[in-house]
C-alpha cells in the first residue's frame, strides 16, 4: 500500500526515496542529521511547533530567509503541529505508524514529558528507527543541561588545543561539534537501517555534542591515554608531522605538508635548499618535532623566494602536498573547486535563485541537487494533514482549536 505521507512527497529515484523521516529537530545538529538523508531523496516531513506552543517560533521565524535556514532545511516539507495537545499528539502518532525514521534533538527529557520518546514511539511502530542527538548523553548528570556547539568545544578538549602557542584557548570557525554529531547520527541512523533489513525491527540510535566532539579528537586522545602525552595548541603547524604548516611566500601565504623523511627530502630537493638534508636537528621526523622553531624558521626562508603558484606547482608536481590559502571568494573561485559542482542553486518563491552549500558525498548515477527550497512555516500542514486522512472542515478545527 502506498504510504500517505510518500504519496504527499515528490517522487524521486535517489537512494533514499523510499523513506519517510519525521523531523523534530532545531537549531544546527539535529537538522545537519536530517538534511543529510533529505538530500539524497528522504520524505522529509519538518514538524514545527505552533507559535502558541513554544512563543519562540516567532523570532526563528523570522531568520528563515537567512542563508543559514536555507542551507539546513532544503528538500524538507513544514507542517505546524502542537505537540502538548492531545490531538496534536494523535497526529503525530499517525505520521510515526507510516513514517521510517524519526530524529529529534530536544534536551534529553523533553520527548518523555511529551510522550513521543522511543519507547511510545515504537509501540505504535514497531519498525520505527529513532534517533537523537543530545548535549552531553540521555543519561548521567549532565543529561539535563542544555548544550550548544561552543559548550562543547570547551568540554570536549577542542579549544585546549586549538590556536596559537600562548594565546589561550581558542574555538574552531565552524561549529564542529554540531555538524559531526549531526553526521555521526545519520551514520547510526543509516547503521540501524540497516540492521532492520534483517530483523523488522527499529532500534533507538542517539549521540551527543560531546560525544562527537571527544570522538573527533581521534588521535589526540589516544596520545594522552596511552603515552600521558598531553597535546596543546601548536597554531598552524601539525601536531606531529614536521614541518606541516602555513609559510609566507612572495606573494602570501602557502600550506605545506612535508612531514615524513621522504617527503621531506623532496622538498629540499625541489625548492634548492638539500643543505637542509645535512642539518643533524633536521634528519629524522622525531628530531624536526623537537625542533620544530628552527625547521619553520629554515623552511620560511626558502618559502619566502617563491610565489604561492609557483610552490604550489613545483611541489605537487612531484608529490608534495602543498596549497593556497584562500578566503571562501577565492576557494569558491578555483577551478577544481567549480569542478566539484559544491554549491546548489535554490529556486526560492521569494528569494529567487540563490547559491547554498551542497552535500559533499557523490555516488555514482545519481544527480543531487537543492529539489525543493527551505519550506515556508506550515507550508504543507493540508498536503500532509489530507494524506492522513483530514478532510478541509478537520483541519479547519485543528486551526480553530490551535493544534496546527
Amino acid at each position: 500500500m502506498t504510504n500517505p505521507l510518500e504519496a504527499a512527497a515528490a517522487g524521486n529515484d535517489l537512494p533514499m526515496s523510499d523513506l519517510v523521516v519525521l523531523d523534530l529537530t532545531r537549531a544546527r545538529a539535529g537538522p545537519t542529521c536530517v538534511r543529510m538523508l533529505a538530500d539524497w531523496g528522504a520524505h522529509v516531513i519538518k514538524i514545527e511547533a505552533t507559535s502558541k506552543a513554544d512563543p519562540r517560533i516567532k523570532g526563528q521565524n523570522s531568520q528563515r530567509l537567512q542563508p543559514d535556514f536555507f542551507n539546513l532545511h532544503r528538500n524538507k516539507r513544514s507542517v505546524t503541529l502542537n505537540l502538548k495537545k492531545e490531538e496534536g499528539h494523535e497526529i503525530f502518532m499517525k505520521m510515526v505508524a507510516k513514517a521510517d525514521i524519526i530524529i529529534e534533538n530536544f534536551r534529553a527529557d523533553v520527548k518523555n514529558r511529551l510522550g513521543i520518546n522511543y519507547e511510545d514511539c515504537s509501540k505504535v511502530n514497531p519498525k520505527i528507527i529513532y534517533g537523537s542527538i543530545s548535549g552531553f548523553g540521555q543519561t548521567g548528570p549532565y543529561a539535563p543541561r542544555p548544550g550548544v556547539d561552543q559548550i562543547a568545544q570547551g568540554m570536549g578538549g577542542l579549544m585546549s588545543i586549538t590556536g596559537e602557542p600562548g594565546r589561550g584557548p581558542l574555538r574552531v570557525g565552524i561549529p564542529i561539534c554540531d555538524l559531526t554529531a549531526g553526521m555521526y547520527l545519520a551514520i547510526g541512523v543509516l547503521s540501524a537501517l540497516h540492521e532492520r533489513h534483517r530483523t523488522g525491527k527499529g532500534r533507538w540510535v542517539h549521540t551527543s555534542l560531546l560525544e562527537a566532539m571527544v570522538g573527533m579528537l581521534d588521535y589526540q586522545v589516544a596520545r594522552w591515554t596511552m603515552e600521558e602525552d598531553l597535546p596543546g595548541p601548536v597554531g598552524n603547524d601539525h601536531p606531529i608531522n614536521i614541518p606541516t604548516s602555513l609559510f609566507p611566500t612572495k606573494d602570501g601565504h602557502v600550506n605545506l605538508a612535508a612531514g615524513g623523511d621522504h617527503t621531506f627530502m623532496l622538498l629540499c630537493k625541489a625548492l634548492d635548499c638539500e643543505e637542509l638534508l645535512e642539518v643533524p636537528e633536521f634528519a629524522s621526523n622525531d628530531l624536526r618535532f623537537a625542533n620544530r622553531d628552527k625547521v619553520n624558521e629554515a623552511v620560511t626562508a626558502v618559502t619566502r623566494r617563491f610565489t604561492t603558484a609557483e610552490m604550489v606547482e613545483k611541489l605537487n608536481e612531484i608529490g608534495v602536498p602543498c596549497g593556497p590559502q584562500y578566503s571562501i571568494d577565492k576557494m569558491l573561485e578555483d577551478e577544481q573547486v567549480k569542478h566539484l559542482g559544491v554549491t546548489w542553486t535554490s529556486k526560492h518563491p521569494e528569494k529567487g535563485d540563490v547559491q547554498i552549500n551542497g552535500n559533499a558525498i557523490n555516488i555514482q548515477g545519481h544527480e543531487k541537487s537543492a529539489r525543493m527550497p527551505s519550506p515556508e512555516y506550515g507550508e504543507y500542514n493540508e498536503e500532509v494533514l489530507k494524506s492522513l486522512g483530514y478532510d478541509d472542515a478537520g483541519i479547519a478545527a485543528l486551526r480553530k482549536n490551535e493544534v496546527i
